[in-house]
This record gives structure tokens, C-alpha cells and sequence, in this order.
């Protein structure tokens, strides 16, 4: 691993909990571990003492924790985390992490207060969105009320971008999210800071065109082991595109170190690299260090 004088910041996070898993459905275990070839010691629950101790390890020194919005309760597989649970631990290690409100379009107005509340009131500092959980594209107006409430805040919202997997067996998920549907999103909301995560594959052609036209459209890396990113996707990121993609892990997807160290045998430039895990999410966020 490279001996650097900065350390990463990991944008997509989730948290790991032994609280945060009661909240979460059983189809993990067959989802990470079976489909994702997560490590199967990752599946255990980890404290945000142990999630600190490994995120150093690794030369990661703040991380985004996810408050995610996946499906509507009660349907198969569906869950939000409360966003209690992500504050909870922002305020208790306030110099390590960061919470990501994550929202439902079905809520509607109530849902775009409490997504207010979390920003304004509970130290959220951005949006996070599971289109494929919905079944509608980044483009339904459901999500207009969202997008125009991050505007008016100023924060930035994440969306996973390209294909969904088969998260639940019995509530399979479409996969909606064609980087190309942020496109009218970013026409009507200039200025709106749109981070596809998840890379965009198998479309990546078309997310990283979509971070070509618009000048507020980012790419999150996370979700994907850099060892095995399209070719196009490192050289756009070691040119044109150094200061439009953030880096994550969606963890537990990717262990941190192991994300690093491929990071590492990419080739980036130096400046590249710190732009990549560091300086990029500072920018986009307006995060203070």
C-alpha cells in the first residue's frame, strides 16, 4: 500500500452495527457472500470501534455511513435504516464519519421533511438514493420534491447508477438506472451535485459522458474491485475525469485495504490518486478537512 501524507475518505459506507443489522432484512448473508464474494468474516457485526480500527488500517480516515432507503417497508426484502442509527454514530465519532440521509420517493412531502430535519437538524450532509428498490428511473418526477429540496439545501445526492443485482430473491429489482436518466435530472436542476455510484456498470461509457456534459454530474467507484474496472473508467479517471470521481467502497461489497491496494496498482498519477480519495469528496461535499 502507498505511503502517502493524506489519508482517504470512504463516500459509501454501510453501516455495520449490531443495532444496524436489526434493521436490516435476512437476505444478506446469500446476497454479499454468495453473489458479491464478499469475505465471509465481513458479515459479522462490527462496531464503529472495530469499523475504525479497520478503516485505519487501511489509510481511510473519515467514511460516509449510509442511511439507506431500500424498497418500501413491509414489501419482501424492503427496509429503511432509521437515520437515528447513523446519527447516533456521526455523533459519537464526529471526526470519522458522516451520515447520508437516504430517501423513499413514496413518502412524498413527509418524507421531504424528514429528509430536511436529517440535513438541517441531525448533521446529514447528503442525500442517498436505490432507484432500482423503487423501480423508477432517476428521472420520475416522484423524485423531483427530493432533488428540489437538496438544491435548495446545497447537498449533494448519491444514486446507484447501472445495473441492480438480485439483492432478495423474492423481490427481484429491475435495473433502472441508466446513467443516461440523469441527464434531464441535471437539465432541470442546474447546480444540483449528482454522484452515480456504483461506477455505472455496464454502461459506464454513458456515465462517464454524463460527467463530460455536466458540470455538477460526479462518479462514485465504489461497488466494483478497482483490480477489474473497464479500461475507459481508469483513463478517464488518470485525464479528463481526475476531478470527477470520489471513491467508496459500499462496504461491506469491498474490503477497505484490499480496495486500496488496487487503487494503488492502477498506474494513477500521484496528484491523480489524491484527488480520487481525498480531495474530490472534500470539494464536492464542502467538507471543512
Amino acid at each position: 500500500m502507498t505511503t502517502a501524507d493524506y489519508k482517504a475518505i470512504d463516500a459509501v459506507v454501510n453501516i455495520w452495527t449490531e443495532e444496524a443489522l436489526r434493521h436490516r432484512p435476512g437476505w444478506g448473508d446469500d446476497f454479499f457472500t454468495d453473489k458479491m464474494k464478499a469475505q465471509d468474516n465481513l458479515m459479522a457485526p462490527m462496531s464503529l470501534e472495530k469499523l475504525i480500527e479497520t478503516l485505519d488500517e487501511a489509510g481511510i480516515d473519515k467514511a460516509f455511513l449510509i442511511a439507506a432507503h431500500s424498497g418500501r417497508p413491509g414489501l419482501p426484502g424492503c427496509y429503511h435504516m432509521p437515520y437515528e442509527v447513523v446519527a447516533r454514530a456521526c455523533e459519537q465519532y464526529p471526526d470519522r464519519f458522516y451520515g447520508l440521509a437516504g430517501i423513499d420517493p413514496h413518502d412524498g412531502m413527509n418524507g421531504v421533511k424528514a429528509f430536511e430535519d436529517a440535513i438541517t437538524n441531525m448533521g446529514f450532509i447528503g442525500a442517498h438514493l436505490y432507484p432500482h428498490w423503487f423501480n423508477l428511473a432517476p428521472d420520475h418526477r416522484k423524485y423531483y420534491p427530493f432533488y428540489a429540496k437538496c438544491w435548495e439545501l446545497g447537498v449533494p445526492i448519491q444514486m446507484q447508477v447501472g445495473q441492480s443485482m438480485i439483492y432478495a430473491k423474492d423481490f427481484p429489482c429491475e435495473s433502472v438506472g441508466r446513467p443516461i436518466s440523469l441527464d434531464p435530472v441535471a437539465c432541470d436542476f442546474p447546480g444540483l451535485k449528482l454522484i452515480g455510484i456504483h461506477v455505472g456498470i455496464p454502461w459506464v461509457e454513458e456515465m462517464i459522458a454524463m460527467a463530460w456534459k455536466h458540470e455538477h454530474v460526479y462518479i462514485g467507484c465504489d461497488a466494483h474491485r478497482p483490480k477489474y474496472w473497464p479500461a475507459s473508467f481508469k483513463r478517464y479517471i488518470n485525464s479528463y475525469g481526475q476531478d470527477k470521481v470520489i471513491f467508496g467502497t459500499d462496504y461491506p461489497v469491498l474490503p477497505f485495504k484490499r480496495t486500496i491496494e488496487d487503487i494503488d496498482g492502477l498506474g494513477l498519477k500521484p496528484a491523480v490518486r489524491r484527488k480520487l480519495l481525498r480531495d474530490n469528496t472534500i470539494r464536492i461535499y464542502g467538507l471543512k478537512d
